[in-house]
């Protein structure tokens, strides 16, 4: 019974990077990085990633089968909001990762420590390079082998939209909107209280206060001291409208959205040639870059083809145009020209 301090203290088992706790961690890093200027909650950034993701799900693939439309649809959010998404290589097919860590040699990534999420817990796997499919975008010089997302590029400008709507969510749920004082005269503070809980459930508060330019003898107040005050804040001074239709056509930018999808007077034309920019400047070379690193990987050529699903925003100019190919390559056939050499001038070559 003398023994007890000889007993040796049990150990204490803590959860690995992959468990809930590295979960938590993770989660609550996220919300900081929120507040910190993200912006990943604002409607304009949740959109602008809606489009990436719906553009690459439509996209045609040839030469492989483990890009399916669920698989490209989190390659796109990943790359929107993180500027880079990571996948095992299973027979089964693509397993997503949440976290990794990796070794490079001359920049170049060659062995992989991924997390792979599960129900439980994830679990941690080590892998070489060549069984991961790793989807980088804005990769930078100075971390060739790291992406970053378009909001980290654009940090100060998400961080105002961000600012704009908290302070925009804050004065609508805190601030008097709709409420007045209403001037009274003397009177015993429990008749006002009642009085004042008579107003509730109308539309806006009422306040009351006493008057305070009553004359000593008890004669009447003024006319003008019988004039409601509205108390709700003048937001127009500090250019709230501006700044926030400012901030928002920024963020959409940096995604390859233009601004002026998000005008309510747009029209057809501006949102098919919206489309066309998207489809053309942002998610083709998207689609380039995660072919490149699929042809690398899988051992087989693949193509991404993101026009061809998208071309309804074009369905006219291109029906003109395949009218206009075909008329002249018929007068060409007549002139005897070789339509090869006539398409090759105008740089059409393998595009007829």
């Amino acid at each position: 019974m003398f023994n007890w301090f000889k007993k040796k203290a049990p150990i204490e088992a803590r959860s690995s990077s992959c468990g809930f706790t590295a979960e938590v961690i993770t989660a609550r890093e996220a919300y900081i990085s929120g507040t910190r200027g993200i912006g990943e909650l604002t409607a304009t950034v949740q959109s602008c990633a809606t489009l990436w993701q719906g553009g690459l799900s439509l996209a045609d693939v040839e030469g492989t089968d483990l890009l399916t439309p669920r698989v490209l649809g989190m390659v796109a959010r990943g790359l929107a909001f993180r500027g880079e998404a990571l996948f095992l290589i299973r027979d089964t097919g693509l397993v997503p990762c949440s976290d990794w860590e990796l070794k490079t040699r001359d920049s170049k990534p060659t062995a992989y420590r991924v997390t792979v999420p599960e129900v439980g817990g994830g679990r941690t796997e080590t892998a070489l390079a060549g069984e991961i499919l790793h989807f980088r975008t804005g990769t930078d010089p100075l971390a060739p082998y790291a992406g970053q997302a378009p909001l980290k590029r654009a940090q100060l400008t998400a961080g105002l939209l961000q600012a704009i709507e908290t302070a925009l969510a804050e004065v609508y749920e805190d601030a008097p909107l709709g409420s007045q004082i209403v001037p009274f005269p003397e009177a015993p503070e429990t008749d006002m209280n009642e009085l004042a809980r008579g107003f509730r459930g109308k539309r806006g508060k009422v306040l009351i206060r006493e008057s305070v330019n009553v004359t000593a003898a008890g004669g009447p107040a003024p006319v003008q001291d019988w004039k409601a005050a509205d108390v709700t804040p003048d937001l127009s001074r500090a250019m709230t409208r501006e700044s926030l239709n400012a901030a928002r056509d920024a963020i959409c930018m940096v995604f390859g959205v233009l601004p002026g999808m998000n005008s309510s007077a747009v029209t057809g034309p501006l949102v098919r040639e919206g489309q066309r920019h998207l489809a053309q400047w942002v998610l083709s070379p998207l689609a380039a870059e995660i072919a490149e690193e699929c042809t690398d990987k899988l051992g087989t050529p693949v193509k991404l083809d993101v026009m061809r699903p998208l071309q309804a925003f074009d369905a006219g100019g291109r029906a003109r145009a395949a009218a206009g190919i075909v008329q002249t390559l018929a007068l060409a056939k007549e002139a005897g020209v070789d339509p090869s050499v006539a398409l090759r001038l105008v740089d059409w070559e393998n595009r007829a």
